[in-house]
């Protein structure tokens, strides 16, 4: 038996301006969902049932990029995209591409404990998710007026980089001629979304589970499949650890970042927040992301390159704590 303990995540990459309601209001998200997973640890509930749990919530409150309130594609359409790893037996599930699943984390499970693969997307994913009875919407359930406007202001500002949800007042000499040094996979980008939510759990006895949930970069092409739903990049969880990452999801699947923790871990003998140091500065190259993680002993870890990244921890010794930057 060991001590349980559970982190969240709501995403790295914060503008430091953020207006003090913004920060109180993703504060208290954070803090509501953690607290949901401490009296679902409480209860006995296996991790991997409670990293579902915790995602669901996050899914369906609009502050984060993920479920109601993903951003947008270039479309003005939500394509959403998750996954979820148990570490007892590496068992995982992941979908990408969906549009009407209320609940893009559950679909994942569905995938996992339902199905003989690992990941779904696009159309194959919506048709299992019916067969399942997976609970649908109309796309419009997922789009926010807030989200409406900031594709606006992504189209036209186009190499403008914008942090969510953050009220941005555009200048005259926000135009394609102005010169961006913002890149991803080498190439300019225009509106960069990071707030991916994810939630990582370890229980009482031992077990480590991950989840990941996103609706991905504001303005994106339609089609792009980023870090979240990959096992190893962006979620992972094994007999050591489980670790859910945000940020650019080109970089973060370049480093294979979540897998690269648990590797260092077992191959070089670090412990949980050295492993997540290690990683974050040596993996991510020019990349901007952050992580959460637990270890199969109770421990908690971050780690971020970025101004900041919305989180939450709590161990069962009575540590909690919700923070920004």
């Amino acid at each position: 038996m060991v001590g349980w303990a559970i982190a969240v995540h709501g995403g790295a990459g914060v503008d430091p301006n953020l207006p003090h309601h913004r920060q109180e209001e993703a504060k208290q998200v954070l803090a509501r969902c953690l607290n949901m997973g401490i009296s679902a640890l409480r209860s006995s509930l296996p991790a991997v049932d409670v990293v579902e749990l915790v995602v669901r919530e996050l899914e369906s409150d609009p502050v984060f990029n993920s479920g109601r309130g993903s951003a947008l594609t270039e479309k003005g359409t939500a394509e959403m995209e998750a996954s979820i790893m148990d570490g007892v037996g590496r068992r995982c599930g992941a979908v990408s591409g969906v549009t009407t699943v209320k609940n893009p984390i559950s679909l994942a499970r569905l995938v996992m404990d339902k199905s003989p693969h690992s990941y779904l997307a696009f159309a194959g994913a919506e048709e299992f998710a019916r067969l399942h009875g997976a609970e649908v919407v109309d796309n419009d359930y997922f789009i926010t007026e807030d989200n409406k406007g900031m594709l606006k202001l992504a189209k036209e500002a186009n190499t403008i980089m914008f942090d969510y949800r953050i009220p941005t007042v555009l200048s005259d000499t926000c135009g394609a001629s102005v010169e961006n040094p913002l890149q991803m996979n080498g190439l300019p980008i225009s509106v960069y979304a990071p707030e991916t939510v994810g939630c990582v759990v370890v229980d009482a006895q031992g077990r480590c589970a991950a989840a990941t949930s996103t609706g991905g970069l504001m303005n994106k092409m339609c089609g792009r499949i980023g870090d979240s739903p990959l096992i190893g990049a962006g979620t992972y969880a094994c007999g050591l650890c489980g670790v859910s990452c945000t940020g650019e999801g080109e970089a973060i699947i370049r480093g294979t970042l979540a897998r690269d923790v648990a590797a260092v871990m077992e191959y070089k003998g670090l412990g949980l927040q050295a492993a997540v140091d290690f990683v974050v500065k040596e993996r991510l190259d020019e990349g901007k992301a952050g992580m959460i993680a637990v270890s199969r002993n109770g421990e908690v870890g971050c780690g971020f390159n970025t101004n900041g990244m919305f989180r939450g921890f709590a161990t069962e010794d009575g540590f909690v704590e919700v923070g920004i930057w």
